[in-house]
């Protein structure tokens, strides 16, 4: 391993991803339970967050050079 890289424990790698997923399922059940107003707010604001996060991971943020 070079200097700049160390081992994450589980919970610090499991975070986000448990957190996304929650978002998602919250977001999810509310979609299908919801009757316009409050829920579908929740619903939209639980989905876009991931789609967000996952745009930004994937595509958007810069690559670093190699070192």
């Amino acid at each position: 391993m070079s200097d700049q890289q160390q081992e994450l424990s589980g919970p610090a790698v499991w975070t986000w991803p448990v957190v996304l997923g929650v978002l998602t399922a919250v977001g999810l059940i509310a979609a299908l339970f919801s009757e316009d107003g409050f829920g579908d707010m929740l619903a939209g604001v639980c989905l876009w967050v991931p789609a967000l996060v996952g745009l930004w991971y994937g595509w958007l943020r810069r690559r670093r050079p190699a070192d």
